[in-house]
């Protein structure tokens, strides 16, 4: 209803005043200056402060992003070293198992071989005992059966001394 009141007043002036227009335009000046300091110059402040803590949280964040591409990286070359170190290790505790198997079989058969030797020399050495057992016997034997033989008692010296000879006299002829 205003606004039609309004239109009728306009209507009933038929010209146009000059000093109410720039009356007018005077106070939208005023009214802008005032705006524009007073609430479009904060708003702005806060605009471009948002503005700028939005850019730097987008740099923060891409910063962010780059070092944790970065630790990526680093983590999984970290990784595959590790894993060569690791086959490294395996493959080195391997041959090394495999040097300490030779050197136990060889020792083992080392020691079996000193085995092997040691037995054959006390077979021998036995073997001799025995043999020398056994002449002593038959020494002692023969020097019996021949005292008996001939009815005298020879003496032990004797007897040896017969025997050796008789033993080198069988050596001879085999």
């Amino acid at each position: 209803m205003l606004n039609g009141s309004l239109f009728v007043l306009a209507e009933a002036g038929h010209g146009v005043a000059w000093g109410d227009v720039v009356y007018q335009l005077l106070i939208f000046v005023i009214l802008l200056a005032l705006l524009k300091k007073y609430a479009l110059g904060p708003v702005m402040g806060i605009m471009k402060q948002r503005e700028n803590h939005i850019a730097n949280q987008l740099d923060s964040a891409e910063k962010s992003n780059a070092e944790a591409m970065k630790l990526v990286e680093e983590q999984k070359q970290e990784l595959v070293a590790a894993r060569t170190e690791a086959r490294e290790l395996l493959e080195k505790a391997r041959k090394q198992a495999d040097v300490q198997r030779e050197e136990i079989v060889a020792a083992a058969k080392a020691e079996a071989e000193n085995m092997k030797e040691s037995a054959k020399r006390e077979i021998i050495r036995e073997k001799e005992l025995a043999v020398q057992s056994v002449q002593q016997q038959v020494a002692s034997l023969s020097v019996l059966i021949a005292s008996k033989v001939l009815e005298k008692e020879v003496k032990s010296e004797d007897a040896s001394a017969i025997f050796d000879q008789y033993l080198k006299e069988v050596g001879e002829a085999k």
